[in-house]
C-alpha cells in the first residue's frame, strides 16, 4: 500500500481537478473548454474555464498541498501528531497584512492583489521577527517565538478589526479571512507558486532528520546531521508555505493538522515518506472541499475555511480522544 499511496493519490488529484472543471452554473465542457483556451480562444467556454474555473481550481490544489506539507513537516519535527503549522506565526502575518489593505488601503497600484501581496509581506516580516527572536536556538525555541509573534499578530489583527473605518471594509476583511479562493486570478499563482516549490525544496532536502528523530535525537547525531541547522530550514519551509497559503486564500482551517495524521498509518509511521502524500492529500482535500462548496444548497455559497472547519473540528475533536488514552 505505501507504494501504491502516490500513484493513487494523483489519479484521485487529476479527477478531482476534471470535476472542478467541468463544476459551474454555466454548462461548458471543462476539456474543451481548457483546449479552446489554451488554443487562445475567446468563446464563452474559454473565458469560463480559463478565467474563472481553471484560477479556482489550481489554487486549491496548491493551497491543500501546501498546507497538507507544512504539516507533515512539522508534525515530523515535533514528533506529534497534533502539532498545526499555524505554530510558526507565518498565518497570522500573512492575515494581519492582508488586514492592513482593507484598513489602510495599502498597495493601490496592486488593484486585486493588494491583499495576497499585503499577506506575503506580512508573513515575511513575521519570519524575520520569529529567526531574530528564536537566535541560533533548536526547533523548540524557534516554534516558541512563532507562537509569541503569533499572539502578536492575533492581538494587532484583533485591533484592526475593532477600529475597522466602515463597516464595509470589515465586512471585506471578515469575508477574506473566512478563506475562499472563489475570485482569484492565475496572477495569484505568481505568489503562490514560488513559495511552494522554494518551501517544498527546503522540507524535502532534510527528510533524512525526519526519518532520524523518528528514531530518537540520539540517532540523529550519528547520523552526522546538523539538528539547529536543519530543524530551522524545516521551519522557514513550512512558514513560507503557511504564510503564502494565508496570503493567497485567507484561513483554511484544520487540513495541515489532520490530512498527515490520517495518511501515518498507510506510509508505516514513515515522517519522510509522509511528506509528498500529505502534499498530494491536502490538494485533493482543499479541492474536493471547493467543489463541496459549490454543490450545497444554500442561497450564498459557504466559504471555503468555514465548510473545513466544520468538517474539521469533529475529526480534531476525535483525534484528541484517540490520542489521550496513550497519555494515561
Amino acid at each position: 500500500m505505501a507504494r501504491l499511496i502516490n500513484p493513487l493519490l494523483g489519479l484521485l488529484l487529476i479527477a478531482l481537478a476534471l470535476l472542478s472543471l467541468n463544476l459551474g452554473s454555466s454548462s461548458v465542457s471543462g476539456v474543451s473548454g481548457l483546449l479552446e483556451w489554451l488554443a487562445g480562444e475567446r468563446s464563452m467556454a474559454a473565458i469560463v474555464v480559463g478565467e474563472i474555473r481553471l484560477p479556482r481550481t489550481l489554487l486549491a490544489l496548491c493551497v491543500g498541498a501546501a498546507l497538507g506539507l507544512a504539516g507533515a513537516a512539522l508534525q515530523g519535527l515535533l514528533r506529534n501528531p497534533l502539532a498545526d503549522p499555524g505554530l510558526t506565526g507565518a498565518s497570522q502575518g500573512a492575515a494581519l497584512g492582508a488586514a492592513s489593505v482593507f484598513y489602510f488601503g495599502l498597495l493601490p497600484w496592486a488593484g486585486a492583489l493588494a491583499p495576497a501581496l499585503a499577506g506575503l509581506l506580512g508573513a515575511a516580516l513575521a519570519l524575520l521577527l520569529m529567526l531574530a527572536l528564536a537566535g541560533r536556538n533548536g526547533a523548540g525555541m524557534v516554534l516558541m517565538a512563532g507562537l509569541a509573534i503569533s499572539t502578536l499578530s492575533g492581538a494587532l489583527l484583533a485591533a484592526v478589526l475593532n477600529f475597522a473605518p466602515n463597516p464595509y471594509a470589515m465586512q471585506e476583511l471578515v469575508f477574506w479571512l473566512l478563506g475562499s479562493v472563489a475570485e482569484r486570478g492565475l496572477d495569484h499563482l505568481l505568489i503562490i507558486g514560488p513559495a511552494l516549490l522554494l518551501g517544498f525544496v527546503l522540507i524535502y532536502r532534510q527528510r533524512r532528520l525526519l526519518l532520524g528523530l523518528s528514531l530518537g535525537e540520539a540517532v540523529v547525531q550519528s547520523m552526522g546531521l546538523n539538528y539547529p541547522r536543519s530543524s530551522r530550514l524545516i521551519v522557514l519551509g513550512c512558514a513560507l508555505l503557511v504564510g503564502a497559503a494565508v496570503a493567497v486564500a485567507g484561513g483554511i482551517a484544520f487540513v495541515g493538522l489532520l490530512v498527515p495524521h490520517l495518511l501515518r498509518p498507510l506510509v508505516r509511521q514513515r515522517p519522510d515518506r509522509l511528506l509528498l502524500p500529505s502534499a498530494l492529500a491536502g490538494a485533493a482535500l482543499v479541492c474536493l472541499a471547493d467543489i463541496g462548496v459549490r454543490l450545497l444548497p444554500v442561497g450564498r455559497e459557504l466559504n471555503l475555511g468555514v465548510l473545513t472547519a466544520l468538517l474539521g473540528a469533529p475529526l480534531f475533536i476525535w483525534l484528541v480522544c484517540k490520542e489521550r488514552k496513550p497519555w494515561r
